[in-house]
């Protein structure tokens, strides 16, 4: 099997500087949430608000770079001699821990009914972690056999976890998928991206193709067509998915414009057709938004498209940074969460379900407001990367 198109086998040290940083503000604007008196910049606009923040970007921003990341892992897989089934077979393995993940932390914070449940709930949050650390570190050096032994404790626990897992007003349902978590909704946009991209052989006008029909479905969930009509009834509880699945294919048209050398087309000097590109999302953006407002909350198109052309932007400055101007010790700070992620994302997770079990917060209340509060964030957040850094160095990484 061929790869498809000529992207780069290395890493793209641009893209995991984009990652890294994108996972910093993750951190960031998930903790700034339980800060008071802030400027509405701080936090998520409301669902039925026409417009975004920094922090209504975050999420979309990861997408995009879920889509960057698609075509360089395919390929380099294909490379490895993976045929069409293993790759189908990762696909989907990958997704399902995403998805189980997801579930696992929405029960946790919500829907449970703890005096139901054999373990403290708080207790049974903070288990979660190091099962999927057991489960999904990479074990480099590790015996094979002792691997296989830790990845089968992880899965054990998990399944104790989801029998002692009690929810509902009177504790009678077990754990179920309210929603699918942020890592979830990251899972099903990885799914139909990578299906697209496996099965169009990543041909670019296909993949464009493609994002012009996630828009449509969220379109037409949200016209009369889709109660009208039986067959299109599945479109009304999709949009989200269209939505996210769409920005994960704009990051996607972006890797293959500007490393797939495959397309002679596109010439040489890639940064304008990329230019190009984040001109064309704009445009999709503005034209979108007087049908369906700029909402992160509901997942609107125009969201889509906007989030989309500041993540353009955002890469391409990136890129130039690092790349033409040959600076990057600016980036040696973000790199370690750029290769890690999962990890970088759950360990607030750890911490929050640890200060749960014992009543216990870094910072008391009273200073959880202002400018106080915004430079505790950053440094909290920027702690959560240097710790990362460290476990990366004990071996700790987690890929799903």
């Amino acid at each position: 099997m061929q790869p498809f198109g000529q992207v780069p086998d290395q890493r793209i040290h641009a893209l995991d500087v984009f990652r890294g940083m994108t996972i910093f503000l993750m951190v960031f604007v998930n903790e700034v949430a339980g800060i008071k008196n802030l400027p509405g910049q701080f936090y998520h606009l409301p669902a039925e608000a026409d417009g975004m923040t920094m922090v209504d970007w975050v999420f979309a921003g990861f997408l995009f770079i879920v889509g960057m990341s698609i075509p360089f892992s395919i390929n380099q897989r294909i490379r490895k001699g993976d045929t069409l089934f293993q790759l189908f077979s990762h696909i989907l393995i990958r997704t399902l821990g995403l998805l189980i993940l997801g579930v696992f932390m929405v029960n946790a914070s919500t829907g449970h009914h703890e005096a139901s449940m054999a373990l403290p709930i708080a207790l049974w949050s903070l288990l979660i972690y190091p099962a999927a650390i057991l489960i999904w570190n990479q074990y480099r050096g590790v015996p094979a056999t002792r691997a296989w032994i830790l990845r089968s404790l992880g899965i054990l626990l998990l399944i104790a976890l989801a029998l002692l897992y009690r929810g509902g007003q009177d504790g009678s349902k077990g754990l179920s998928p309210q929603w699918w978590g942020i890592l979830g909704l990251i899972g099903w946009a990885y799914l139909f991206s990578s299906l697209l991209y496996l099965l169009s052989r990543g041909r670019l006008l296909v993949l464009i193709a493609g994002l012009a029909f996630c828009t449509l479905i969220y379109t037409v969930g949200h016209t009369e067509l889709s109660n009208q009509l039986a067959f299109l009834s599945w479109t009304r509880d999709s949009g989200g998915h269209a939505t996210h699945t769409c920005i994960a294919l704009c990051g996607m048209v972006l890797s293959l414009i500007l490393f797939d050398t495959g397309n002679k087309w596109l010439g040489s000097r890639r940064v304008y057709p990329a230019l190009g590109w984040a001109v064309l999302l704009l445009i999709a953006g503005m034209l979108l938004r007087p049908y369906f407002h700029i909402g992160k909350i509901p997942a609107t198109p125009s969201w889509g498209f906007y989030s989309s052309f500041f993540s353009v932007l955002a890469f391409l400055l990136i890129k130039w940074i690092s790349d033409l101007k040959k600076s990057t010790s600016w980036a040696s700070f973000f790199e370690p969460a750029g290769s890690n992620p999962l990890l970088t994302y759950i360990i607030p997770f750890i911490l929050w379900a640890f200060y749960r079990l014992f009543d216990f917060y870094p910072l008391p209340d009273e200073y959880r407001t202002g400018l106080t509060g915004v430079l505790f964030c950053i440094l909290y957040s920027s702690a959560i990367l240097w710790l990362v850094r460290i476990l990366n160095r004990m071996n700790i990484r987690l890929q799903l």
